[in-house]
């Protein structure tokens, strides 16, 4: 039986778990799953239906829709019953929402579900925020990226100002925070660092230094197996 090599990358909003994990999974030729897309997909349904406050509807609505996730060319494609949402997933409304609903607990066991069928078949660079502590536990590399505050807000706020998004710079630091606590507190798969993750601050480190870091923990993996 094959086995296929699963990197996770976990932190918080913003630390550049994304933008990493994208370009490593280019490098190394593996398939590539942001599940931060499938929980903002689930908040973005659940608004646009009015539901956003109705737990059991939205527990409802996680086992009926088809997400699909489809990734090409450096760019993750999001469905939702077989329509284009990529771009709508990513704005600051459904930022102000999407830790409410990660924290259910039914909408989390449908999708780490889905998740976990990815690595079934595939070598895998996957990346969130328990993707190391819940979904892969038994990941061949484990990776927590971090940074500094005012470093991560200055970086969505740039992605927000390149979509045309008018938000100010304060207000974006203010909702990274409050998902901090969130994610961190919840009772529910919290954001928390695994105690065998290799832990990188990103903060003054360029995109290429951060997976060169994380490709030499490969490497030493490789060595020590």
């Amino acid at each position: 039986m094959q086995k296929f090599i699963i990197i996770a990358i976990d932190g918080p909003a913003a630390s550049g778990k994304s933008s990493v994990a994208k370009k490593l999974a280019d490098k190394l030729g593996f398939l590539y799953i942001d599940t931060g897309a499938m929980y903002r997909a689930i908040t973005y349904y659940a608004q646009e239906n009015n539901i956003e406050e109705n737990e059991n509807r939205i527990i409802d609505a996680v086992k009926k829709i088809d997400l699909v996730l489809k990734y090409s060319y450096g760019l993750t494609s999001v469905f939702i019953d077989g329509n284009d949402v990529t771009e709508k997933i990513r704005t600051p409304k459904v930022n102000s929402k999407v830790s409410d609903i990660s924290k259910i607990k039914e909408v989390r066991t449908e999708l780490v579900k889905l998740q976990r069928k990815f690595g079934e078949n595939n070598n895998l660079v996957v990346e969130g925020r328990d993707t190391t502590t819940v979904v892969f536990p038994n990941a061949d590399v484990k990776i927590y990226l971090t940074a500094e505050p005012k470093e991560r807000a200055k970086r969505r706020f740039i992605e927000f100002k390149e979509k045309g998004i008018e938000i100010s710079q304060e207000d974006v630091e203010k909702s990274l925070l409050n998902r901090d606590s969130i994610d961190s507190t919840r009772a529910v798969s919290p954001l928390t660092k695994a105690e065998d993750a290799v832990e990188i601050d990103t903060t003054n480190l360029t995109i290429d230094q951060e997976i060169e870091k994380i490709v030499e923990k490969i490497r030493n993996n490789g060595k020590q197996n």
